[in-house]
């Protein structure tokens, strides 16, 4: 008798940077497939491994959109000459006001990941607000290909400027007290470093494996930072020495946490090949402690 049960297939970090390739830098949909069938040794054994690698829509959802112990509602607000959307998620029995926390996503836009996160982040006792960055272009598409190039479109110092506007507006939601931080993802991790580079106001900003800022301009951060970064992705983590010797010069609070052994989006859970449930469960203990120490939450 033969053992006829389906063996996962091996991917390798070679297939992973391929990956990485593709979604942050140069390579298109039919290159990453060409490298990846090269890799994986066959088209059969490549169409197996990207879905693995990249994220699944079925896997988005840890804290359901109708959990009876938050409150969560679309809102738009102006922002730098634009209506932006934004997706907001609290406490349902909150005593008093809370801190608020923008939720800034990925190069996939806000997808049903990033509002699983903010809702993740509302039980923890914050007003989540996780703004859609691509409003202004008819708001993100279920095409992740197609985000990923309106993404790659938006104009940086404008974005930067939707994000304070966010922030700004975000203090005056009800049920917030005025306290503001931000979390962000790859291509958010990366806005939260600027938005803490343009906002003095920000209270706390945490950057999770994001691109950094210039080195010349890391004296304007005034508010803490807690930086996280994973061991195997080089091409952001070429940044970290600039950064942390920036920030040293500049006396700004921070802490950086390198996960050794991790993917770039290891905390992304949609994404069977690159997250990590350690490296994702420790940093979102150390997110949570450092947010609520910031801003004061309970």
């Amino acid at each position: 008798m033969t053992d006829e049960t389906p063996r996962t297939p091996k991917i390798t970090q070679a297939m992973i940077h391929a990956y990485d390739e593709y979604t942050h830098l140069t390579l298109d949909r039919r290159g990453f497939m060409a490298k990846l069938t090269a890799l994986a040794g066959s088209a059969t054994a490549a169409a197996a491994i990207a879905p693995l690698i990249g994220a699944s829509k079925a896997s988005a959802q840890i804290v359901d959109p109708q959990d009876e112990r938050l409150t969560t509602v679309w809102a738009n607000f102006p922002a730098a000459g634009a209506e932006m959307k934004a997706y907001v998620a609290k406490p349902a029995d909150a005593e008093g006001s809370l801190p608020g926390v923008l939720v800034i996503h990925e190069n996939r836009g806000l997808n049903a990941h990033i509002q699983d996160v903010a809702r993740r982040l509302a039980l923890e006792g914050f007003v989540a607000v996780a703004p859609d960055f691509l409003s202004a272009d008819g708001g993100t598409p279920p095409d992740e290909d197609k985000a990923r190039e309106m993404i790659g479109a938006l104009d940086a110092e404008k974005t930067v400027e939707r994000a304070v506007a966010a922030r700004e507006w975000m203090v005056g939601y009800e049920g917030v007290n005025g306290q503001a931080g931000a979390i962000g993802f790859c291509w958010g991790g990366g806005l939260v470093n600027s938005l803490a580079v343009a906002d003095p106001e920000l209270g706390a900003g945490v950057a999770y494996y994001g691109r950094q800022p210039d080195a010349t301009d890391v004296a304007k951060i005034k508010t803490p930072m807690l930086l996280h970064y994973a061991g195997l992705d080089e091409r952001i983590n070429a940044g970290i020495d600039a950064y942390k010797a920036a920030l040293d010069e500049a006396g700004v609070e921070h802490e950086i946490v390198v996960y050794e052994g991790v993917n770039h989006a290891f905390n992304n859970d949609t994404s069977a090949a690159r997250y990590d449930k350690t490296a994702a469960d420790r940093a979102w203990e150390k997110t949570v402690a450092f947010l609520k120490a910031q801003l004061g939450a309970a």
